[in-house]
C-alpha cells in the first residue's frame, strides 16, 4: 500500500510538473509573439514588371554561391527590378537551415532581415559547422546592431516559426526538390551557368523597358 501511495504521489508531481512546463512555454511563446508582424522581404523596386524569387536556403553551398550575383543584379537594376527571398530550409540535408531562417526573420522584427541575410550568406561555412549556431547568431545580430535581448526573444516566436513553414511548404506545394529555386515573373527559371541565370533576367528587363506605356 505504501508503495503504491508513493508511486500516486510521484505521478501527481510529474503532472503537475508537465502542466506547469506547458503554461511557461506557452506563456515564454506569447511573449515571443508579442508586437511580431510577418511581411515579405523584397529588395530593388516593389513596383517593377520584372520580379524575381528566390526559394532559399541559408546553409546551401549553392545558394551562398548564388548570394553575390542576385546581390549585384538587384544594385544594379534596382529601378527595373523586384526581387523577393523565400524561405525553403532543406532540413534533411541541412540541419541548421530552419533556425538560420528564424533568425533572419527575428532580425526583420527590427528592420534588418537583408543585413542577416547577407552576414548568414557570407559566414555560411562559420555557422553552418556548429552543432549549435545560436551563439554566432547573437554575435551577428550584435555585429548589425539590433537589440539583442528583442532578438533573442523573437527567435522563440511561433509567428515566425510558422512564416518558415510556410515558405516550406508552398515550395513543396508547388513541386520544388532543390535550392536555390528561381521563378522570374511566375516562371520557373532553367539555365546551367551564372551568365545564362543573369542574361535571362537582364532580357526580361530589357523587353519591359521596350514595352510603351499606355
Amino acid at each position: 500500500m505504501l508503495k503504491k501511495h508513493l508511486w500516486k504521489i510521484i505521478i501527481a508531481g510529474v503532472v503537475i510538473l508537465l502542466a506547469g512546463s506547458i503554461a511557461y512555454s506557452q506563456y515564454v511563446g506569447k511573449q515571443a509573439d508579442e508586437g511580431v508582424v510577418a511581411t515579405p522581404h523584397i529588395k530593388g523596386n516593389p513596383e517593377a514588371s520584372v520580379t524575381l524569387v528566390e526559394y532559399s536556403d541559408f546553409q546551401c553551398p549553392a545558394c551562398a554561391q548564388f548570394y553575390p550575383y542576385i546581390k549585384d543584379l538587384v544594385d544594379e537594376y534596382n529601378d527595373s527590378l523586384r526581387f523577393e527571398y523565400r524561405h525553403f530550409p532543406l532540413v534533411n540535408i541541412h540541419p541548421q537551415a530552419t533556425p538560420a531562417a528564424r533568425a533572419a526573420e527575428a532580425a526583420s522584427q527590427q528592420g534588418k532581415f537583408w543585413e542577416m541575410h547577407d552576414k548568414l550568406f557570407e559566414e555560411q561555412n562559420v555557422w553552418s559547422k556548429a552543432a549549435n549556431p545560436s551563439a554566432y547568431f547573437n554575435q551577428y545580430a550584435e555585429e548589425i546592431g539590433l537589440d539583442t535581448n528583442l532578438f533573442k526573444r523573437h527567435l522563440n516566436s511561433s509567428i515566425l516559426h510558422d512564416v518558415v513553414n510556410e515558405g516550406f511548404n508552398d515550395a513543396r506545394d508547388r513541386g520544388f526538390t532543390g535550392t536555390p529555386t528561381f521563378l522570374l515573373n511566375d516562371q520557373l527559371m532553367e539555365f546551367t551557368t551564372f551568365d545564362e541565370f543573369r542574361a535571362a533576367i537582364v532580357a526580361a528587363i530589357e523587353e519591359n523597358e521596350e514595352i510603351p506605356s499606355n
